[in-house]
């Protein structure tokens, strides 16, 4: 659905659905969450209002326990405005927050840190920032990476980084990313995800590599990619947003 060619009411959004997953990058792996997806260009999607979201978040969450909410899609700090209607309630200083048997779920942005200028104010609502890298990025993108991992930890939020190493990816631009990101915040989590059959083929490398990148930054961890098939939600009939 394109956003130009669809004016949409004021604080609403077009989402591609809210699939209950496991997740499957950074360093909430393996937790099962419920995903708040926003639609791409060429996804079925439908209209929100903020309020109509929260409803279905709750509704969702009475029935079935979950670790989280994930908030994934193309370029979701598009819509934070959208976002900070639907989860103020996580706000510290929230009435809900406040009240333990009605504390929200935990909420996460996964993105590609490429907006800190529109994450700042949706930073009280989240309980960890993710960027999400391939290994591949240029110097400006590298760079507003840090910005946003900067905000994140001066506010303070966890937050991390999760690279998707692809097979033709050097060691030597994974540990330029590694010592980058340390400058920003030594309290980053950094989580790199080779292919699985590339972890089992070069054992021996990322064994190497690991300790060349924990003599930069303490938190550095690599575990091999889930493959698709283990992100299918089974309750639901569909699978991690983040895995389609």
């Amino acid at each position: 659905m394109s956003k130009d060619a669809v004016r949409l009411p004021g604080l609403s959004a077009a989402l591609a659905g809210i699939p209950a997953g496991l997740q499957t990058i950074g360093p909430w792996s393996g937790r099962r969450q419920l995903f708040v997806k926003f639609a791409g260009e060429a996804e079925t999607a439908t209209i929100y209002s903020a309020a109509a979201l929260q409803g279905e978040l709750k509704r969702l969450t009475a029935r079935s326990k979950y670790h989280s909410v994930a908030i994934i899609g193309r370029d979701a700090l598009v819509e934070a405005e959208f976002l900070i209607a639907v989860f103020q309630q996580n706000c510290p200083d929230s009435q809900n927050n406040q009240n333990s048997q009605n504390r929200p779920l935990p909420v996460m942005l996964d993105h590609d840190g490429q907006r800190p200028s529109a994450l700042e104010a949706l930073l009280p609502t989240l309980s960890l920032v993710q960027v999400t890298l391939d290994g591949r990025e240029g110097a400006a993108s590298i760079e507003r990476t840090c910005a946003t991992i900067d905000l994140a930890a001066q506010a303070p939020v966890d937050h991390a980084v999760a690279i998707m190493a692809v097979s033709n990816t050097s060691d030597a631009p994974l540990l330029r990313i590694v010592e980058q990101v340390h400058k920003a915040s030594a309290g980053t989590q950094i989580v790199v995800h080779p292919p699985a059959e590339l972890a089992m083929e070069h054992d021996r490398r990322w064994v190497l590599w690991l300790e060349q990148a924990m003599a930069v930054h303490g938190d550095v961890r690599v575990l091999p990619r889930w493959p698709v098939a283990a992100a299918w939600g089974q309750d639901s009939g569909t699978r991690n947003a983040r895995s389609g």
